[in-house]
């Protein structure tokens, strides 16, 4: 009989199998707004790049896969970053640092010759913020002037973020909450080598991802819970040998629906029933995204 966690895994990959379509910003399923698109294929790609560093990749994501490649070499995807130019920098070196191998590189190029320069540079950026342009900058090959990460985690928000005190409601902010979970990913490339924190700061930020993912799974913050589980894994721990690990598990498997979706980022935001196919997506798309990316690396032998 399969696990929780196994089971999790099948039904959201099957669902995204199922609507890669609405991934696709050209497509005619595509109704989000321009940022929504390019969001989306973005956090696609993130799937199909981690999926393909495991011992195992799924084959159920031969689809998702296939359409990376071609909306990578397509000039189309680019300019949609500039539409929202608030992001067109992120979303650009982004796109750069997700390139599958063996395509043609045309476009990779050009976006990365469209970045400000000064988004490069640690000016008026977090110390989050600047963890995470030096993750993708790295990943792409694109030389920066962020200080080398062993800097900027005692300052990010795994050790410099305090939570509030029991009683006071959440343990931290849901951005919060959100900056600590990409932290850890970026700091471990998704698992892939150890976060480098020791000691003292391991424990704290240990710590500080159990508090909140007790709030997420009290609360039905089932986008926010199945990150910080992801965030207990690259921290070191076995999230299903934890009972706020497990319990985050259990309730995520008891939301999904038979199609293998998580049908919203919480219980308050889930999908109402008259939604549309577009609308559902919307909805639905990246809780069963990172819940399918989770469930991949959580599975997965830790590399050695």
């Amino acid at each position: 009989m399969s696990s929780p966690l196994e089971r999790l895994s099948g039904g959201a990959l099957r669902w995204l199998d199922a609507n890669v379509e609405f991934f696709d910003p050209f497509s005619a399923s595509a109704r989000s707004s321009t940022h929504g698109k390019a969001k989306a294929a973005l956090e696609l790609a993130l799937l199909c790049h981690c999926a393909s560093r495991l011992p195992d990749p799924p084959d159920v994501l031969g689809g998702a896969t296939a359409l990376v490649r071609k909306l990578w070499q397509d000039p189309g995807l680019p300019r949609l970053f500039e539409d929202t130019p608030r992001y067109a920098s992120t979303y650009g070196l982004i796109f750069a640092a997700l390139a599958p191998d063996g395509i043609d590189g045309t476009q990779v190029r050009a976006a990365l010759d469209r970045l400000d320069p000064g988004f490069l540079t640690p000016r008026d950026k977090s110390p989050y913020q600047r963890v995470e342009v030096r993750y993708y900058a790295d990943k792409a090959g694109v030389r920066h002037r962020v200080e080398p990460m062993a800097e900027l985690l005692p300052l990010s928000p795994l050790v410099a973020f305090r939570a509030a005190e029991p009683g006071e409601g959440s343990p931290l902010t849901v951005p919060q909450a959100y900056a600590l979970t990409h932290t850890g990913f970026y700091a471990s490339d998704f698992g892939r080598s150890a976060p480098g924190l020791g000691g003292g700061a391991l424990a704290h930020a240990r710590d500080l991802v159990r508090r909140m993912l007790l709030h997420c799974v009290e609360h039905d913050l089932w986008d926010l819970a199945v990150e910080l589980v992801l965030t207990q894994f690259v921290l070191g721990a076995e999230p299903l040998d934890t009972p706020e690990g497990a319990a985050a598990v259990e309730r995520l498997a008891g939301v999904q629906r038979p199609d293998g979706a998580i049908p919203g980022r919480s219980a308050a935001l889930r999908a109402p029933a008259s939604a549309t196919d577009g609308e559902f997506f919307r909805k639905a798309y990246h809780t069963t995204l990172v819940t399918a990316l989770t469930a991949l690396i959580v599975s997965s032998p830790r590399p050695s």
